[in-house]
């Protein structure tokens, strides 16, 4: 396997810094990093296998000799510079929503849908929002045994779903309120406070009073699992965790599936551990999940307002959205094209 040029677009952001972690702890064959930045940024030297690079200006002419890229921007700046690394002969992994719906454009979770990574006319391979990955991760091996016809999910996602600035906001109004003070200001990307708080609004509100963060599980869903027909519920929740998505879904089948198959067929599942006792108060919670790639799975139980001969299982997950829900699973979408 030989080494590639890898260039990181947004190297100095949260996504951007994980990525460049997980390339390393991958042991991924980097012949060379190219951190590539905005005009600030250029300059900065980043630690990267025991030396250091140095951060360049994201410039069309900066993707020159770049193999694979992976993106970790905006949808603006992903719209504007993916095009100009793949007319120079790259191929990219991006993390923005820019380009996800294309059908031109392969959605991937590689544990579920790897062979679609193959075709990529655009140049392009989307990486799916991070709930969608967290929340899919689980459900693709029990629609493999029962096949799913529907999902109803909320979500609880933690502050650095938003970003630097997300985390950033909830540490200053945390000192706040343990000092005693009231919590002012513009909260950052929130729309509201956070600290001691939560609020049923992530994204713009679109069609049917439904935000944008909740349209993202319903038609990446589809597209990654191939049901054109899954119907999907869901509500998504900012809830004051600094880091880990945590989801509770209801999953209808169309063939019956007993909680204990579901367990057994989740235990031998990769990138899922099973948390699911009980009797000794273990589940999935984002303070476990936190820094790690696999997604937690407990609380598996039958949907006790199921109709009568209806199969439906409810469950609850977390996972790491910095990690498995971006950074790792970009990678992991790299290495397939290795």
């Amino acid at each position: 396997m030989s080494d590639r040029v890898v260039a990181i677009l947004g190297a100095t952001g949260v996504v951007g810094t994980q990525m460049r972690e997980c390339l390393e702890e991958r042991d991924f064959p980097v012949g060379e990093l190219v951190p590539l930045a905005s005009a600030r940024s250029a300059g900065r030297r980043l630690p990267f296998r025991g030396g250091e690079v140095e951060v360049r200006e994201a410039t069309p002419e900066a993707f020159e000799g770049v193999d694979i890229v992976l993106g970790a921007v905006g949808d603006a700046q992903a719209r504007e510079l993916l095009p100009e690394a793949v007319r120079r002969g790259a191929v990219c992994v991006d993390n923005s929503h820019a380009f996800r719906l294309r059908d031109d454009v392969p959605l991937v979770v590689p544990e579920i849908n790897a062979a679609d990574i193959a075709d990529h006319p655009a140049g392009i391979i989307a990486n799916p929002n991070c709930a969608t990955i967290i929340g899919l991760v689980p459900v693709w091996p029990l629609h493999q045994a029962a096949h799913v016809t529907r999902l109803i999910v909320s979500t609880y996602q933690a502050a650095s779903g938003s970003g630097k600035s997300g985390l950033d906001e909830l540490e200053r109004e945390t000192r706040l309120v343990a000092a005693g003070e009231p919590v002012t200001g513009g909260f950052g990307p929130f729309p509201a406070q956070l600290e001691h708080n939560l609020f049923p609004q992530i994204g713009s509100f679109k069609d049917e009073a439904y935000t944008s963060e909740e349209w993202k599980l319903q038609n990446e869903g589809r597209k990654i699992m191939h049901l054109p027909e899954l119907r999907v519920n869901c509500t998504c929740v900012r809830v004051p965790v600094s880091r880990s998505h945590s989801e509770s879904i209801t999953v209808e089948f169309e063939r019956p599936l007993s909680p204990d198959e579901a367990r057994e067929i989740l235990v031998g599942t990769p990138g899922v551990k099973v948390v699911d006792d009980p009797a000794s108060l273990s589940y999935p919670m984002p303070i476990d999940t936190s820094d790690q790639d696999l997604v937690y799975v407990g609380r598996i139980r039958r949907d006790l307002s199921a109709p009568d001969g209806a199969s439906a299982l409810a469950l609850f997950c977390a996972g790491d959205q910095i990690r498995k829900g971006a950074a790792t699973n970009a990678v992991q979408i790299a290495e397939y094209l290795l």
